[in-house]
């Protein structure tokens, strides 16, 4: 009669040890918190409550939008800085359809401008947490840059406060662009307060629909890096203008895509 193997254990003492503790190591969401009698450990509460209170101040702290468009103008951007119909964060967070137009001073600004049709507009709006958009927006944009083709034309950076993402077909609109993307920050997760959203629209315009638009989620230097992220996003722009849409008739075949570049033999010197 064979002998049943012995299991393997972390540890020469399964007490002391906690298996589900190695899966903490790959994921931030809240797994394998432990208990004390029927209640979760003091460390663990204490962690949600800043996870909590981390969340609520990326949804209410105001974006420093002069800041962040004066850091752009230092790394070479044309910016303009806008507002949406939303006076103020309150209005903005009790009223979403203010946040997905423009104020009337704003739009007068827009088309006082008398822009050449371009290919690409970006704007980048601080949406449902600044904290994404001051992390992550300037970096993601010096990456976008390195990609843009030389050749095409391309609008001003828009900075756009209590802005919702529909805004940016306004935005695009006026602007006279074939496709817009627009940087937003996302409803914050009690793990990812800080995550970016990027949305890409072609044939901007009043009225598109949320099914017309392509959406990168998640990126930030834990989630979608910036150069990922900026390499998805002009894949997918280069696509929209190749197929003249945009949405759910544009499916993200990046990945695809570069790895059949990546298989392809290399010539020999």
């Amino acid at each position: 009669m064979s002998t049943p193997e012995k299991p393997t254990l972390l540890s020469d003492d399964p007490l002391s040890v906690d298996p589900w503790q190695q899966l903490r190591n790959f994921t931030r969401a809240r797994i394998a918190l432990g208990r004390v009698g029927t209640s979760l450990p003091t460390r663990e509460v204490l962690d949600f409550g800043m996870s909590h209170a981390m969340a609520r101040d990326a949804v209410h702290t105001p974006l420093d939008a002069q800041a962040l468009c004066d850091a752009l103008v230092q790394h070479g951007f044309e910016t303009l800085l806008v507002q949406s119909a939303a006076p103020d964060r309150s209005t903005y967070l009790l009223r979403p359809d203010l946040g997905r137009k423009l104020s009337n001073l704003c739009v007068d600004l827009l088309a006082s401008l008398q822009s050449e049709e371009c290919e690409i507009a970006f704007v980048i709006g601080d949406g449902l947490s600044s904290m994404a958009v001051s992390n992550h927006a300037l970096a993601v944009m010096e990456q976008m840059r390195t990609l843009v083709p030389s050749q095409w034309r391309v609008g001003p950076v828009v900075v756009a406060t209590q802005a919702r993402v529909a805004l940016s077909d306004e935005i695009g609109a006026l602007l006279k662009a074939r496709v817009v993307v627009m940087l937003i920050g996302e409803r914050p997760g009690l793990s990812s307060p800080d995550s970016l959203g990027i949305y890409i629209t072609y044939g901007p315009e009043v009225g598109r629909q949320d099914s017309e638009r392509n959406c990168i989620s998640n990126v930030r230097p834990e989630g979608l890096g910036y150069e990922a992220a900026a390499r998805k996003t002009l894949w997918l722009v280069k696509e929209a203008m190749r197929l003249k849409l945009s949405g759910v008739g544009l499916k993200d075949e990046s990945d695809v895509a570069e790895i059949a570049l990546s298989d392809l033999p290399k010539l020999s010197d």
